[in-house]
């Protein structure tokens, strides 16, 4: 879709081991994509969370800050993935989430934070809860309600909300940076948006994933529900905005009902 593709391919090549890595990652995308590329909203808006995040866990701002950072990097494992499996023809679909997202990078009728938040939607509602599931593994405790997994988990929610909160004013722009027309009905979508409810639906589901993570199949159909669902909000997400708000007018000499 975009001739630099090959080089982003390059940059999700390699597993990140570290929040350095997811970061160095991040940086690399954010270098490569240009302007009239979605994939540039949603990445800079996740590397200013990642960054947020790095910074409070170097600063000991957690109860356990090894558990933050590895959620960090299986976290952001699944967007790479994502990305690297888009861009790799031989190798099997990208979840549907992400397709929606990735399928209309270049379409320039749609706002800068529509792609921002199809992507945080796609990463949260999909993404979190196998991170929160994977991490809680690597730690050998479950995902609890009231633990100190979930304590650190919400303790975030009030930096996630207010960089959220800034993008959904300096983005308000198409995808090329030309004005949204006076009346598109985008406040009403981003006023519905909540991330810290988005975060706690995943919570949820990384609880059900676990209770059924001996269950292979079973957990396959959930995901797969999981995805369709955070699907079709993400094509709600990325609906273009119009140019022309149609009027209806009547003709001289008509009535209208």
């Amino acid at each position: 879709m975009f001739p630099y593709d090959p080089q982003l391919a390059a940059a999700v090549a390699a597993q990140p081991e570290s929040m350095a890595d997811v970061i160095r990652t991040m940086e690399a995308i954010d270098a490569l994509c240009v302007p009239g590329d979605g994939l540039k909203w949603f990445n800079g808006l996740y590397l200013q969370v990642t960054n947020a995040v790095g910074a409070r866990v170097a600063a000991g701002g957690f109860i356990d800050p090894a558990w933050l950072a590895e959620l960090d990097v299986q976290f952001a494992s699944l967007y790479f993935g994502a990305l690297r499996t888009t861009l790799s023809p031989a190798a099997a679909a990208a979840p549907g989430c992400w397709r929606a997202f990735f399928d209309r990078r270049n379409q320039s009728a749609i706002a800068r934070i529509q792609f921002a938040l199809a992507g945080v939607n796609a990463h949260i509602n999909r993404d979190l809860p196998i991170a929160l599931a994977a991490a809680s593994v690597a730690a050998g405790t479950p995902p609890t309600h009231g633990s100190q997994h979930y304590a650190d988990y919400t303790s975030l929610n009030a930096t996630l909300d207010s960089l959220v909160d800034a993008a959904k004013v300096t983005l308000q722009v198409r995808l090329l940076g030309d004005a949204l027309p006076p009346i598109s009905r985008l406040e009403d979508t981003l006023a519905a948006f909540s991330v810290t409810a988005a975060r706690e639906g995943a919570w949820n589901h990384a609880e059900a994933l676990w209770a059924i993570r001996d269950l292979p199949p079973l957990r396959d159909r959930v995901l797969d529900t999981l995805d369709g669902f955070t699907a079709m909000a993400g094509k709600a997400l990325l609906v273009p905005v119009p140019d022309v708000i149609g009027v209806a007018m009547a003709s001289p000499g008509c009535t209208t009902a």
